[in-house]
């Protein structure tokens, strides 16, 4: 299946990428669609750099094992199916489950760095940005490190001001005024994803 339409996606971290992701997923039927996640793609923690205070920076391009994403991609759009590990983000309690990924006529590439890895980014058909509000993404953030990744709020706050912003500012933001699509999600994505969803059941057909 090597004409499968691949569309990427990014946006800020708590821009809400993953709840969109999920509707759009169920709008589709099993085998109509495929999404690789570049979260499953995090290099192990000793792996991943470190900043001037000895705290890992899991929100550095360096903190991704590109080149594992990359071929994975290009194996899925050659219509082989592949196997990854689950990454837990470094949750003792999470136990990691191995995910299969099956090509499909639509495959989706997510993560906040597909537009800025030129490799991948040249893969693209379609480039969709998720946008929303610095004080919501912030919000949505201390909610879901503390619950998700057992982050304490000076965790968090730490991690926003050190390594989240400088990130967005320099490999995220400037893809938007290059993306095809900006879909604002500070309140809802509702219209956004009915024209997604509409443009791609075209594709399918």
């Amino acid at each position: 299946m090597d004409k499968s339409y691949i569309i990427g996606i990014t946006g800020g971290s708590a821009s809400g990428k993953t709840l969109f992701l999920d509707h759009l997923m169920n709008s589709f039927e099993e085998g109509e669609i495929c999404l690789l996640s570049q979260d499953n793609y995090y290099k192990k923690i000793d792996a991943q750099p470190i900043d001037e205070n000895g705290v890992e920076n899991f929100d550095a391009p360096e903190s991704i094992d590109r080149v594992h994403f990359l071929k994975d991609i290009k194996t899925l759009k050659s219509g082989k199916a592949i196997e990854k590990e689950e990454y837990t983000f470094n949750n003792p309690d999470a136990k990691p489950k191995v995910l299969k990924f099956m090509p499909a006529p639509i495959l989706i590439i997510e993560g906040i760095f597909v537009f800025h890895y030129p490799e991948i980014a040249d893969l693209l058909d379609l480039k969709i940005f998720i946008d929303a509000k610095e004080s919501i993404k912030l919000k949505r953030r201390i909610v879901r490190d503390n619950q998700e990744r057992g982050y304490d709020l000076d965790d968090v706050l730490y991690r926003y001001e050190k390594h989240v912003s400088p990130t967005y500012d320099m490999y995220i933001e400037p893809y938007k005024y290059t993306s095809d699509i900006v879909i604002p999600n500070n309140e809802h994505f509702k219209k956004g994803l009915e024209v997604i969803v509409g443009f791609l059941k075209t594709k399918i057909a």
